[in-house]
């Protein structure tokens, strides 16, 4: 076996692994809550033990496990890091190459709703020339992809991994897709390989004020209103973010040992709008590979990372879902000199538009990379 050879992957998690979880999450020891307080102390008691009781009776891993299965699945060693991808190549010919990026509490399972509509248009009533060959990594240290071993796993270099990646799988010329840290490491991807990587299709722009007060002067109403987003989020949600930026060794603990914990942890950004399924499949990717310690240190690697000290050039589509911080226009122009397209869309789309509303993430990627091929 070489660095660099493609090995075949299928999922396929003992039954033992499956009753331990069900043990654990039998004898879950169930905190106290003060009344009335809904979600302002963090996650409600209720909500966790509805979805606990559902993912210890009703919920079917195997049937995800299947579905996931699928797909074609392959591991390589990239910088001494092992990465999982699905590799889903269209039945066009002429298909733009595409990698997928998709970030925390979140898992490859993002992108399931929109592989067959984006690899095969054809067969959805579309034109074959939008058709796209998929390639969905796991990030280092989340899911498959095991845990990090080393430090330094930032966003710039998830970004040099995912361009030796698709140049291993022979693909010159691609487009990337991102959410999440996926907005973030994507466009990273189009500094470090401008001359291979077409564009840039993200969900945020994670653009923010430098502190100078010219910035925040004639705001329009539309960017008042991401920055009043942007502060609920960050008084109301980011106490997620502090603490795995410094702390998330700390963390690993309880998420490692207690699968109630690692669901309330990632069920206060998955939140109460996803369906059960959905939300359990995505923490199932980190409980059954242990990897929700290392998922964490993301965070750290790059609270502690040297940030870009230039703007990036590749053409960058936004596509804005609502009920999702997705970008204020005149920071985004400051930190990205190439911003082609900046769609809105209404209708609830949140942070989970993959999978929450394909089609519309659908069609804004299409007409995207249709203007830059």
């Amino acid at each position: 076996m070489t660095q660099t050879e493609i090995r075949p992957f299928r999922i396929d998690v003992p039954q033992t692994d499956l009753d331990d979880l069900e043990a654990r999450l039998e004898r879950t020891r169930w905190p106290d809550e003060l009344p009335d307080v809904g979600w302002n102390y963090g996650v409600p008691l209720g909500y966790v033990k509805e979805l606990a009781e559902y993912w210890r009776t009703g919920y079917d891993w195997r049937a995800w496990e299947t579905r996931l299965n699928a797909y074609p699945q392959f591991t390589t060693t990239v910088d001494g890091q092992n990465v999982h991808f699905l590799h889903v190549r269209s039945p066009e010919p002429n298909a733009l190459p595409v990698i997928l990026t998709h970030g925390w509490p979140g898992s490859i399972v993002e992108y399931l709703d929109v592989i067959d509509r984006l690899s095969d248009p054809r067969a959805y009533g579309g034109d074959p020339s939008d058709a796209f060959h998929l390639v969905i990594p796991s990030l280092p240290g989340y899911g498959f992809s095991g845990p990090t071993h080393e430090t330094g796993w930032t966003n710039e270099r998830i970004a040099g991994a995912w361009a030796v990646l698709m140049d291993r799988l022979g693909y010159d010329r691609y487009g990337a897709v991102g959410n999440d840290a996926g907005s973030m490491i994507n466009p990273e991807l189009g500094r470090h390989d401008p001359d291979h990587v077409l564009g840039v299709h993200v969900t945020q722009i994670f653009s923010f004020p430098s502190g100078d007060p010219s910035e925040m002067a004639d705001l329009t109403g539309e960017e008042q209103r991401e920055l009043e987003t942007l502060r609920w989020f960050f008084e109301n949600k980011m106490s997620f973010n502090t603490l795995m930026a410094q702390q998330p060794q700390t963390l690993s603990f309880a998420l490692l040992d207690s699968p109630v914990g690692l669901l309330a942890w990632n069920a206060q950004l998955l939140g109460e709008e996803l369906d059960r399924d959905f939300v359990l499949t995505n923490v199932m990717l980190y409980w059954l590979t242990g990897t929700a310690g290392s998922a964490a240190r993301l965070y750290y690697e790059n609270a502690h990372a040297t940030p870009p000290s230039e703007p990036t050039t590749v053409p960058i589509g936004l596509a804005a879902f609502a009920g999702d911080f997705s970008g204020i226009r005149r920071f985004a122009n400051r930190d990205h000199t190439n911003i082609v397209r900046w769609s809105t869309f209404e209708g609830g789309g949140g942070h989970f538009a993959a999978h929450k509303v394909p089609d519309l993430l659908v069609g804004d990627v299409r007409e995207f990379f249709r203007d830059l091929r």
